[in-house]
């Protein structure tokens, strides 16, 4: 089983920066790859960035250039840093791990950060 926890949604005027977190816990050493995905009210949950255990990276179009996204392995911790953010990246964020162990492969999903964009 593997435990995440989100931090560091918030309010923030349009154009500011925000960095969320998101903490692992218990079998962390079955993680692959970790991600970020969103869900604004009345759409579908989106993918915005991921990274493999390799660091190799993948963004969606809409935030490339405005978001990074980076893995501490010794702290099983990945972070999303949000810059130059609009009205439009307003939704509810959701850290995403992909595990893999003995042939198995599960995701597991955190609870989720607000993340409002407004003047």
């Amino acid at each position: 089983q593997v435990q995440l926890v989100e931090s560091g949604g918030g309010l923030v005027q349009p154009g500011g920066s925000l960095r969320l977190s998101c903490a692992a816990s218990g079998s962390t050493f079955s993680i692959n790859a970790m991600g970020w995905y969103r869900q604004a009210p009345g759409k579908e949950r989106e993918l915005v960035a991921a990274i493999t255990s390799g660091g190799t990276t993948n963004y969606a179009d809409s935030v490339k250039g405005r978001f990074t996204i980076s893995r501490d392995n010794a702290k099983n911790t990945v972070y999303l840093q949000m810059n130059s953010l609009k009205t439009e990246d307003t939704a509810v964020y959701y850290c995403k791990a992909v595990s893999r162990n003995l042939g198995y492969e599960w995701d597991s999903w955190g609870q989720g950060t607000q993340v409002t964009v407004a003047s």
